[in-house]
């Protein structure tokens, strides 16, 4: 099974994830307000964020463009400020994507557009000398591929684009049956 992925052109749309770190600029209202509001905010595991004055807002599934027009709209809708202007932008990212399993090295990955299932195990230092390069698994949300890496070394263009939070398990070799038994 392939899967193919598309990236954002932009950090414009760049959809925000749980774990996401923003940089949260607000404009139009009062000097001690702004201080208190401006500043760096992770989204949480359920995909929020709390700002002061508004409380909890989910953003993630969002891009920074519409973040930024949510939480406009929820401090004027709640009658806090009459004309924020609200500006988001990625704070520190930390994406990751765990290679483990018969690797040289199994570890967790930084994240980046253009990693694939064979840069991230190349990245873990390789196949150990027992891997199934003809059965790795990537598990991704709710999903598992099974990946013949030898065909994608044959052929490049199959390699698979992974995306934040993606698992790349390299099992062992089976080993072979000797007198019907293991």
């Amino acid at each position: 099974m392939l899967l193919s992925a598309s990236f954002p052109a932009s950090a414009e749309e760049f959809v925000l994830r749980p774990s996401d770190t923003i940089q949260l600029k607000i404009g139009g209202v009062p000097a001690n307000d702004a201080k208190a509001v401006t500043g760096e905010y992770v989204v949480d595991g359920q995909g929020y964020i709390s700002l002061p004055n508004l409380g909890r807002i989910k953003i993630a599934g969002l891009t920074l463009s519409a973040a930024q027009t949510v939480v406009e709209t929820g401090y004027r809708s709640h009658d806090i400020y009459t004309r924020p202007t609200i500006t988001i932008a990625m704070g520190t990212v930390h994406h990751w994507v765990n290679v483990g399993g018969a690797v040289k090295t199994p570890q967790k990955i930084a994240y980046k557009p253009d990693l694939t299932v064979l840069t991230s195990i190349d990245s873990a230092g390789g196949f150990s000398s027992f891997a199934d390069q003809e059965r790795v698994r990537l598990l991704r949300a709710d999903e598992v591929m099974i990946i013949d890496t030898k065909k994608i070394r044959a052929n490049p263009s199959l390699d698979i684009p992974l995306e934040p939070g993606d698992r790349v398990e390299v099992p062992q070799e089976e080993p072979p049956l000797v007198g019907g038994r293991n």
